[in-house]
């Protein structure tokens, strides 16, 4: 099999983009700093839901790594599989969730656009990713009755939110 390998310029794009991402998604936390606001509640309010969803998302990494060594073949479904069907990308968002929280307070005028921008394009990235594991999971799984019941009952990625599919929203693409 040969293996397609992108020009230099598109790699170096897509790392200057993710780079700019990751400076963005960190901006609250670099303005609290900036702006010398020191640390009040939505500093810690946003540490909480940061060290949860890190808590989350590797906890789910464990659960789907330990599952996956006792059946390679089937889809993950316990533990918080149950709760939603990609809690690893729950976790991350819960984490880049609390980076916006810990700016509360800290943010001034377009350092808020700055900062919501880099939010809403991880969100963006996490329901992108969810989109294509579904794709995926629906190859490997969708004959299976026990997949077909567990994708019609658990919510991809945000529990109690009756939202069970992104496979049909074409533009979830990053």
């Amino acid at each position: 099999m040969t293996r397609k390998t992108s020009p230099l310029g598109v790699k170096i794009a897509i790392w200057i983009t993710c780079a700019l991402l990751y400076v963005t998604q960190v901006l609250p936390v670099f303005y609290r700093l900036h702006n010398g606001t020191g640390t009040d509640v939505w500093t810690w309010i946003g540490a909480a839901v940061m060290l949860f969803g890190a808590i989350l998302e590797t906890a789910a990494d464990i659960q789907k790594n330990r599952a996956k060594k006792i059946n390679p073949r089937r889809f993950v479904d316990t533990g918080l599989y149950r709760l939603v069907r990609c809690p690893n990308y729950l976790g991350e968002m819960l984490f880049w969730t609390g980076v916006v929280l810990s700016g509360i307070g800290a943010l001034q005028g377009w350092q808020w656009v700055l900062s919501l921008f880099g939010y809403l394009c991880i969100i963006f990235v996490m329901f992108s990713g969810a989109r294509r594991l579904e794709i995926r999971q629906n190859k490997n799984y969708g004959s299976d009755p026990e997949y077909q019941k567990y994708v019609k009952t658990v919510p991809i990625l945000i529990p109690f939110i009756p939202l069970y599919s992104v496979e049909k929203y074409k533009w979830l693409v990053a």
